[in-house]
């Protein structure tokens, strides 16, 4: 069962992520889990997610993985690197699954990869990020 007050506070931290409708479903140092549904108006032609949406998701996944193991003291983290690959379209309707794991963890960055799938596991991007703590 994910904390409320900690989900909460992710919204706060990050409105973007409420108006695209992500949903956390697990956060933890070691794996976070966010759900999207793709309305029309993520897609690009042709009715499929947008790259854009995709890398979105990523981000914002990866950097509430970096956010659970930020070292004691530090303010907040921030994306300084991201890279995403494309592999798959995914139709509108359909539901995303973002899963960031940590790649590397140190002081000063970590550094996550997330895989986006749909629901039946097609993949749809993969995005290695660096995270700088603030």
């Amino acid at each position: 069962m994910l904390d409320a007050d900690a989900l909460a506070a992710v919204v706060k931290l990050v409105p973007f992520s409420a108006h695209l409708g992500f949903e956390i479903k697990e956060m933890g140092p070691q794996r976070v889990v966010v759900h999207a549904l793709i309305r029309p108006e993520y897609c690009t032609s042709g009715g499929t997610a947008h790259g854009g949406f995709l890398m979105a998701l990523a981000d914002f996944t990866g950097a509430v993985g970096a956010f659970q193991v930020l070292p004691d003291g530090a303010k907040g983290t921030t994306t300084i690197e991201s890279k995403t690959n494309m592999m798959g379209a995914v139709a509108a309707g359909s539901t995303l699954v973002a899963t960031a794991t940590p790649l590397h963890v140190g002081r000063r960055t970590s550094v996550w990869v997330t895989r986006v799938e749909s629901a039946d596991g097609k993949l749809a991007s993969v995005t290695t990020q660096t995270q700088m703590v603030l």
